[in-house]
């Protein structure tokens, strides 16, 4: 099984190594101290996110107080601050400083250009959303494409790991205008933010986002790559308008046959080869997909798309085979029981069988 996470970051030779750096910019650092409130009896237990909270609250504990000269310490030392480690430095924006925007804003500027302040935007953001959202509308103008970049991706309506913003995810009108600022920037990652923000839209508001989907799509090669990515959740789910926009085929054009599995039934650890023929009765733009359908805790069946591939066919008849692997992973766990798998043709499930998962 991969490494955790929490057990790559935030370990105790990493954490020496931040505090020294920490004592490299401010000389009456209590090294000590902070390391004794670090690893206390709860430390090898926390995750990921819980470890960077208890930096973050350790560093309080050691530093000078006021929050003014706490964080003039760290702002120093953010050049100099590497690793997973670093994200406590604006972490302790977040929840330090809430209270003094003028301090906290520019701090998390300055953090950004060497670690994202994604998550510690979030939540000024939910406290006052138009003030927040008037310095990322600056943001987005910065000459630094890190900066712009947290422009877009600080204002992502589900940013994975992160607080919700759940007045965005209800009306993200106050976003839009980031988006359109950003979507022809230089910076690829900048762009990509861009998509994954409208990504984000698409699932709580998909009209809204198809609709401006739709509008972007021709503008430029670069920008069509944006609405792209922006609607692969829609085309995942086989939404009709988002397949539209990319000129995909009428999936009654092509039939799935000889869907064969190799093995009925296959361990947890183990690779599953199927294979399948697609019928193209007219040249036609294909997107192909299969879907698992995994079996979750209390026997319920999830749903995940893979894509296979993506372009026009010719006539004929057109042999596929993939492999899907059931190794245990950080990101997905597996259950004994009857899985399925579908093929996927322009949206439109064409195929389907079935198979058993045991320990």
């Amino acid at each position: 099984m991969a490494e955790r996470l929490k057990d790559m970051f935030f370990t105790r030779e990493s954490i020496d190594k931040f505090a020294d750096t920490i004592k490299l910019h401010y000389s009456d650092f209590e090294k000590s101290e902070f390391l004794k409130h670090m690893f206390d009896e709860s430390f090898e237990a926390k995750e990921l996110l819980d470890k960077m909270k208890h930096t973050t609250k350790c560093l309080f504990d050691t530093l000078p107080k006021p929050y003014k000269k706490a964080l003039d310490i760290l702002i120093k030392a953010a050049p100099d601050v590497k690793g997973f480690e670093a994200m406590a430095l604006p972490d302790f924006v977040a929840t330090y400083g809430m209270d003094d925007w003028d301090l906290s804003l520019p701090a998390l500027r300055h953090f950004t250009q060497y670690y994202s302040s994604e998550l510690a935007i979030r939540p000024f953001l939910a406290k006052d959303p138009e003030k927040g959202m008037t310095t990322m509308a600056a943001w987005a103008e910065d000459k630094n494409p890190k900066v712009r970049r947290l422009a877009s991706e600080g204002c992502r309506p589900r940013l994975p790991w992160a607080m919700a913003l759940p007045k965005f995810k209800k009306d993200p009108s106050l976003v839009l205008p980031i988006l359109e600022k950003l979507k022809d920037d230089v910076s690829e990652d900048v762009r990509r933010s861009v998509a994954n923000n409208l990504n984000d839209i698409s699932k709580d508001n998909p009209k809204l986002a198809l609709g401006i989907c739709e509008n972007w799509y021709g503008q430029s090669e670069k920008v069509d790559k944006i609405v792209k990515h922006a609607c692969r959740t829609l085309l995942k789910a086989g939404d009709k308008r988002a397949l539209a926009i990319f000129g995909y085929s009428d999936p009654d054009l092509i039939s799935v046959e000889n869907l064969s599995l190799d093995k009925e039934a296959l361990n947890i650890g183990d690779v599953l080869t199927f294979s399948f023929d697609i019928i193209v009765t007219k040249k036609s733009k294909v997107r192909l997909e299969y879907a698992v359908y995994f079996v979750k805790a209390k026997d319920k069946l999830s749903k995940k798309v893979f894509k296979i591939t993506e372009k026009d066919y010719e006539s004929g008849s057109f042999s596929i085979a993939r492999k899907q692997s059931f190794i245990e992973q950080t990101t997905r766990k597996h259950y004994p029981g009857i899985h399925q798998i579908s093929i996927i043709v322009n949206g439109e499930e064409k195929a389907k069988a079935s198979f058993e998962l045991t320990k």
